[in-house]
Formats: structure tokens, C-alpha cells, sequence
């Protein structure tokens, strides 16, 4: 599908959106509950990162308004991200937060120098193993990051969590007209504010701001100097966000069954970090727990869902932040532990799954998970996997390749079946009788394919040593490709 025509099927969706007040209340509900799960992450993201949690909160709300115009994929939520505070975080640490607002707005123009070059057009490379191995690590990451609001709290959390669990994953069997993670977080806190119970709520993670946000200029000398500091941050932040955006467009997209354009979501997310760094942001990208709510949970699939979802955390933080401060943690955390739960491939470690699945396969979605979820890196475990996936393809490939030998007239033909690159062609040079075979050599390269510069050198190796044994070789049947491409590098390795 081209760019012209995934934009008017979008811009379609939207109007038929605004034109139907059933799925404009969907979409406008869909972003109210995502803000309430936004809110309490953006600010515990913000803490990591070491600066001020009401920064987190502004950059959740200037990325989800702005990338739902830019963005290139409809219905998914960015805003400010735990990965991104990890980059970030020993940055502000060492240095300070002015050098924080340089570093995003450089992580944001290198964005949209990766979308100008192609890099999205890269996720076609991605195995499908390692993208359910991303799947899967992110289950495990949500539900994990969960574990800290059930430790240590009051006996009264647990049987609210098990009802919120329980409301979420039952309402939408009874009635789907109002989003059931919203029906959660309204009777739990009405239970929590009627009952006078003591329990963790939204407020406890960091004060909600007072005033809109406000223009930042840092005072960062614009030197060389500067640009070494924040260079690998910026790098850091950009490839993180992009990765993680990309990846969870693509698990959207299987969602909803739709295409979204991955180009446009790489530039789109440099623009809104832009935006989040004039204004003090601390950047961020696709935030798959609150993309999961809002697209499984409360079922939206267009922008107007985005742009809300950031309308509602400003509303509510400026002014409703009393009544948004008194929801208990145990409605988001069930809210959480139902997407987690609904996110993870349960068919991909089945047992009759795991045994038809060739050995290369699991390991490639199991290093994946193991990488992410001890690293808490997305973008760390998606490289560990495609790495691997990488590795066991060139391994497999190179055991495809074969060398028969006839000799007739005289004359030692040898025909070499398979493709040849640097993997498969290292061991050529040890499959011919250099010492038996007659003075006039053939090489029948009619069955194979010449990628790489190894196999050239693998080639020439071989007809060097028949020469200095006086024998003659001569390699034939090259195709057109790897004709061209021996016959530049031959002679010169």
C-alpha cells in the first residue's frame, strides 16, 4: 500500500469517526482511560530519569498530542517512556538537566534523519520469532513493573487488585459500551474514597502540576564540547525510541489488522520530541502497556484516541489533579496485569507449539526475552535476537553448500552448488584434490550464486594454488550478478 493511499484510508477512518457519536465516544473514552494509566508511569519514569515529575507528565502530553498528527500509526500511544529515562538518567545524573533539553532535541532530529534514510524500511529484517519474543518480553516487563505496587502494601490491595482483574476481563462479556478498564478505575476509587481506605494512590508518585507548560531555554554553551557529551545520549535515545515505536506499530498492526507507514512514524516521533524538548521534555516513544489499553482494553483505533489520551492528562492534572491524585494504584495495577496477561503468545510456548518449532527457532525468541527482560531494554533484546537469528541462518545456509568432482578427457570438472558467502565459502578452498587432479581444472559455478568478496578471495585461493602447481583452473558458469562482482574484485584481495 502506498503513502497516498494508507494516508486517505486514515484520514477516512477519522471522519467517519467524528461523523459517528458511538465511535467518537469509544475513541474520546479511550483516551481518558489511557491518560489515567499514563499518568502514574510518566511520573515514575520522570524520577527515574532524575529531574522533575511534572516534566514527565508534560512530555507524555506534548507526544501523544503532537505524534497524533505526525505519526504513521493510528491508535498508538507515546508518551514518556521507561527506556528512554534509562538512556537518560546517568546523563542528568553527571550533568544536569540543561544538557537534557539539547540531547532530546538532537535525539529528535536524528530521528528524522533515520526516517529520510530508510531505517524503517529495516523492519522487514526482523524475524518473526524475535518479534514474538518482543511480544512476550513485554508481557513479562509490564507485569514485572507491577510487582513493586503489590509488595509491601496494605492486606486491602490484593483483594482489589483480584477485582479489578476479575471486572476487566468480565465486563466486556456483559457489555462492551463502556470501556471496562474505566469502569475499574471509577468503582475502585469510589470503594477507596467511600471506605476510608488506606492504600496507595496516583497522588503518592509525585505532585500533579498547577500551570501549563512553559517554553525552556538551557543555558548549554554551543560548542564542540557539548556536542561530545550529548552525542551518545542523543544516539541512545533515538535508536531506543525508534525501535520501540516501530516494533510496537507492527504488533499494533497485527492487532488491528491495518498497515500503518513506518516511515512516517520515525520522522513523526522526531517532530514531537522536538516539541517535548522546547518545552523542557525529557523525549519518550511508543508506550506499549497504554498502547495495549487503548487499543485491546478499550478498543480505539484512530488518532483521536492519541491526541486525548494527552488532552485528558493535561485536563486532569490542571484541573481535576484532587480527584486524579485518589485513585488507588490497585486499579491501574489490574488494569496492567490485564494487559499483560492478554499481550503474551501463550501459543508460542505451548508444548505442541515448542515441539514443531525447530531448536533455532525457540532459542531466537527465548535469547530475546531473556535479553530484554534482564536488561530492561527493548531495543537491546530485539538486536540480541535479530543477532542471533543472524548467526543460525548463516549457519544453516552454509551446510547447503556442495562440491561434486568428475574428471573425464583430462580433465577434473568440479560443480559447486549453493550460495557462497563469507560463511559457507571459508571451507571451499579444502574441498578440491589439488595433488590428484589433472593438469586442466574446471570450476562450474552454473548451480551457485557469489555474494561477497570472501567468496571471491575463496576462489582465487583456489585457482592460486592449482598455478603454483602448475595446473590450470578456470572457474565458468558465473550468472550475470556474480560475474560483475568477480570480475572487479578477482586478482585483487
Amino acid at each position: 500500500m502506498n503513502h497516498s493511499s494508507l494516508t486517505v484510508m486514515q484520514r477516512q477512518s477519522v471522519a467517519r469517526t467524528l461523523w459517528s457519536p458511538r465511535l467518537l465516544m469509544t475513541e474520546i473514552l479511550a483516551g481518558l482511560v489511557t491518560s489515567l494509566a499514563l499518568i502514574p508511569e510518566a511520573l515514575a519514569f520522570a524520577v527515574v530519569a532524575g529531574i522533575d515529575p511534572q516534566t514527565g507528565l508534560f512530555t507524555s502530553v506534548i507526544l501523544a498530542m503532537v505524534i497524533a498528527f505526525t505519526g504513521g500509526r493510528p491508535a498508538m500511544i507515546s508518551g514518556a517512556a521507561g527506556s528512554t529515562a534509562l538512556v537518560i538518567a546517568p546523563l542528568v545524573a553527571s550533568h544536569g538537566t540543561d544538557f537534557l533539553v539539547p540531547t532530546v532535541l538532537l535525539a529528535g532530529v536524528l530521528q528524522i534523519a533515520f526516517a529520510v534514510l530508510g531505517v524503517a524500511k529495516l523492519m522487514r529484517f526482523i524475524p518473526r520469532q524475535v518479534m514474538v519474543g518482543f511480544v512476550n518480553a513485554l508481557a513479562i516487563l509490564i507485569f514485572s513493573s507491577q510487582l513493586p505496587q503489590l509488595i509491601g502494601v496494605p492486606w486491602l490491595v490484593y483483594p482489589m487488585v483480584f477485582v479489578g482483574v476479575a471486572l476487566v476481563f468480565g465486563l466486556p462479556k456483559l457489555s462492551a459500551a463502556i470501556p471496562a478498564p474505566l469502569v475499574v478505575i471509577v468503582m475502585l476509587t469510589l470503594f477507596t474514597v467511600l471506605a476510608g481506605a488506606r492504600v496507595p494512590t496516583v497522588g503518592d508518585f509525585g505532585q500533579l502540576p498547577s500551570s501549563l507548560p512553559a517554553l525552556f531555554f538551557p543555558s548549554v554553551p554551543l560548542t564542540w564540547g557539548t556536542l561530545q557529551v550529548i552525542l551518545p545520549y542523543a544516539l541512545g535515545v533515538a535508536f531506543v525510541g525508534l525501535v520501540e515505536s516501530l516494533m510496537t506499530a507492527k504488533l499494533v498492526d497485527d492487532i488491528t489488522d491495518t498497515h500503518s507507514n513506518k516511515t512516517r512514524e520515525s520522522w513523526g516521533l522526531g517532530v514531537a520530541n522536538l516539541a517535548t524538548g522546547v518545552f523542557g521534555g525529557m523525549g519518550g516513544c511508543a508506550m506499549i502497556g497504554q498502547t495495549m489499553i487503548n487499543v485491546n482494553g478499550a478498543r480505539a483505533r484512530t488518532r483521536i484516541s492519541t491526541f486525548f489520551a494527552g488532552f485528558f492528562i493535561l485536563v486532569l492534572s490542571l484541573a481535576l489533579g484532587d480527584i486524579v491524585a485518589m485513585i488507588p494504584m490497585a486499579a491501574l495495577v489490574s488494569i496492567m496485569v490485564f494487559v499483560s496477561l492478554i499481550t503474551f503468545d501463550w501459543h508460542s510456548v505451548s508444548p505442541g507449539t515448542l515441539r514443531a518449532m525447530p531448536r533455532s527457532e525457540t532459542a531466537v525468541m527465548i535469547a530475546t526475552v531473556v535479553v530484554t527482560v534482564f536488561s530492561h531494554n527493548l531495543a537491546l533484546g530485539v538486536g540480541a535476537g535479530i543477532l542471533l537469528a543472524m548467526v543460525l541462518f548463516a549457519r544453516r545456509v552454509a551446510h547447503l553448500v556442495t562440491v561434486s568432482r568428475e574428471v573425464a578427457d583430462g580433465t577434473a570438472t568440479y560443480t559447486v552448488t549453493g550460495q557462497l558467502f563469507f560463511a559457507s565459502s571459508n571451507d571451499l578452498y579444502t574441498l578440491f584434490e589439488y595433488t590428484e587432479d589433472p593438469d586442466e581444472v574446471v570450476i562450474d559455478m552454473s548451480n551457485s550464486h557469489v555474494w561477497d568478496a570472501s567468496t571471491v578471495s575463496a576462489l582465487d585461493s583456489v585457482v592460486t594454488k592449482y598455478h603454483r602447481l602448475g595446473k590450470t583452473a578456470t572457474v565458468v558458469g558465473l550468472n550475470a550478478v556474480s560475474g560483475a562482482l568477480h570480475g572487479r574484485l578477482t586478482g585483487r584481495l
